[in-house]
């Protein structure tokens, strides 16, 4: 097992880049291999999600604070997306999305941005938004899960 000190730890978070939802719609437009990778739950997928969108969950939620690791996360990512693509990665705020890019980078993939403020925004502790989501930021939003949804991800992936 590796050790990581603070500070090495850190400097591997901070290798992943950091964008918020506006600037993840450009690099979007401007790659057309770019891939957004939603890694929120099917349930919260289903409700809505930028157009485009791929449904991993990195963690499937169990009750209120209850969160279960996805065993299958990885096996899904390597079977349905290139290593070397450039992927746009979002949950609800930012939280599960970074830990998604840190799963998804020890494994080797390269090209990483996590979305801050996802889907639904960042709060500060008063509840204000302080870095708008996808959908409050106006941008293309869809509730069409069809070949993108997690379950038929499992299906390619041969689960």
């Amino acid at each position: 097992m590796v050790m990581l000190t603070a500070s090495e730890g850190q400097e591997r978070i901070m290798a992943i880049k950091q964008t918020e939802p506006p600037q993840a719609h450009e690099i979007l437009q401007r790659n057309p291999d770019a891939v957004y990778l939603d890694v929120r739950t099917e349930a919260e997928f289903a409700q809505g999600h930028p157009v485009g969108a791929i449904n991993i969950p990195v963690v499937f939620i169990k009750g209120p604070g209850q969160m279960e690791p996805n065993g299958d996360f990885l096996r899904v990512a390597g079977s349905v997306l290139c290593k070397d693509n450039k992927l746009v990665v979002g949950c609800l705020a930012g939280g599960r999305s970074q830990h998604a890019c840190e799963i998804l980078e020890a494994a080797g993939f390269s090209d990483l941005t996590n979305v801050r403020g996802g889907f639904g925004g960042v709060r500060d502790q008063s509840g204000q938004v302080v870095v708008p989501g996808w959908r409050d930021a106006g941008l293309p939003v869809s509730s069409n899960v069809g070949e993108n949804s997690y379950q038929s991800l499992r299906r390619k992936a041969g689960l």
